[in-house]
């Protein structure tokens, strides 16, 4: 994961360096400044819009008594849209608007819950969010009952 982390740090910023020149030698310096600003701006808005959105569609899965996992992952997903369409460049960019589609959330949002597990404080449960996967589950556990001090006090 470190190697992982240390390349994207390396290669992003050097692939954004390139385009950059290319497009700055292609159209000059002050329209790819424009540009470079101008997606972050419309990016920022529409992140906020479409995150307006994911949290009303959250508060309603939630008021039906569902799971919202996948509207959650969704969010998630749009923060890191923001923070790519903030991050100054046109490849990064691009890889924001993407995120912000839509269809191309839900499948990113589908995949990573797919290969995420959670795994709770209680020894040996396993969850996943797989809402139907528990449906009909037994789960064993082991309780200890404590007298309070107050009541010991009163008797």
């Amino acid at each position: 994961m470190f190697a992982i982390l240390l390349l994207m740090f390396i290669f992003v910023p050097v692939v954004e360096i390139g385009v950059l020149i290319q497009v700055g030698g292609s159209i000059g310096l002050w329209p790819t400044i424009g540009l470079v600003l101008i997606t972050a701006f419309v990016g920022a808005s529409l992140v906020r819009s479409q995150g307006l959105q994911t949290l009303l569609s959250v508060q309603q899965r939630l008021q039906q008594g569902e799971l919202p996992a996948q509207q959650i992952f969704e969010g998630m997903l749009l923060a890191a849209a923001g923070v790519f369409l903030l991050i100054p460049g046109f490849v990064t960019d691009l890889v924001g608007m993407v995120i912000l589609l839509p269809a191309p959330r839900a499948m990113l949002a589908r995949y990573l819950m797919s290969r995420i597990r959670l795994q709770s404080s209680a020894k040996g449960f396993h969850g996943s969010f797989d809402q139907d996967a528990n449906q009909g589950s037994t789960f064993e556990g082991e309780f200890e009952r404590k007298k309070d001090d107050d009541q010991d006090k009163l008797n």
